[in-house]
């Protein structure tokens, strides 16, 4: 069977939350197959707004919407939703409006080509003040978040990837998650692994294949980073991996960085994300290998974190 996709899983989470909620209005810039509104609109077409190639506006007239009472969720590519970001931080941000920003195609998007990756959201979102970061490591958690994104008073963005999910099975309830909290899967003593997003899987795997000790975390906040957790753990276990599949600059690893320097925690820190460099067009296999971000070298990472001892 494949599973079902990240994009149904958003638009089949987004039609089931409308139908409770009437001030859900769901707005894209030309891409309704391509964000899975197609589907929200065959149910609400009233409440579906395509604006066409203008993801400026779109953003604008969210924040116009979130003003008038409604909760929009701006479904657009994490590589378009760039062209706004001057809209994003005074149209939403600087008034803390309650716009939803659900961005899909985050990370390395294989054939859509290498104009569409999206690696740079984490980063350019986690730079300005009032947003909540959340990501989803399975499609089951993306219906929470988004559930969840619903109840906050400022502007969210939630991110996931093109294609398949993971595969896990869907609560048939939505769970409403506190903000800011990540939560501990594993646990171990010799490793701790701290990961936003689907790459946190590839962790688990590598950590099984190798058989060490390792606490893992799944963080599921970049903004507000769970703080407490981190530093509890970090006390404990110095060595420690970051993994997001997200640029390596200014992301959710330099967020855990920054926060141990702050809080004076010495710690052996690597971060897994995607290098400083665009990524050519390929399969996202492949372009996972060429990142660094794929299991074979989150393993490698590990080996040679335990060989410098």
């Amino acid at each position: 069977t494949t599973n079902i996709s990240w994009t149904d899983a958003f638009a089949n989470a987004l039609i089931r939350i409308a139908e409770e909620n009437e001030k859900i209005i769901a707005i894209t810039a030309a891409m309704k197959s391509g964000t899975g509104l197609n589907k929200f609109e065959k149910h609400f077409p009233e409440r579906t707004i395509d604006v066409g190639i203008a993801e400026q506006h779109a953003v604008t007239f969210a924040g116009g919407l979130a003003i008038a009472g409604m909760k929009p969720v701006c479904a657009i590519y994490s590589t378009f939703l760039q062209r706004a970001y001057d809209q994003i931080i005074h149209d939403v941000c600087l008034q803390n409006l309650g716009v939803i920003f659900a961005l899909d195609r985050a990370g390395l998007v294989g054939d859509d080509g290498p104009t569409h990756n999206g690696p740079f959201d984490i980063a350019y979102f986690r730079a300005i003040p009032n947003i909540t970061i959340m990501v989803p490591k399975d499609e089951n958690e993306l219906q929470h978040m988004l559930y969840t994104a619903t109840f906050v008073k400022g502007p969210s963005t939630l991110r996931y990837p093109r294609g398949s999910g993971i595969g896990v099975g869907l609560d048939a309830e939505f769970r409403k998650l506190e903000i800011g909290k990540g939560e501990v899967l594993k646990e171990g003593n010799d490793l701790l692994i701290l990961s936003v997003g689907p790459i946190l899987y590839d962790g688990i795997q590598a950590v099984e294949e190798l058989k060490c000790s390792a606490t893992i975390i799944n963080a599921r906040f970049v903004k507000p980073l769970d703080e407490e957790l981190i530093i509890k753990y970090s006390k404990k276990i110095k060595n420690i991996i970051t993994l997001e599949e997200g640029t390596i600059n200014g992301g959710f690893g330099s967020a855990v960085v920054e926060l141990l320097e702050d809080k004076g925690i010495k710690a052996n820190v690597k971060r897994i994300g995607v290098p400083d460099k665009f990524i050519e067009h390929g399969k996202p296999d492949i372009q996972k290998k060429l990142a660094g971000i794929d299991k074979e070298s989150i393993k490698a990472a590990i080996t040679e974190m335990f060989s410098k001892k």
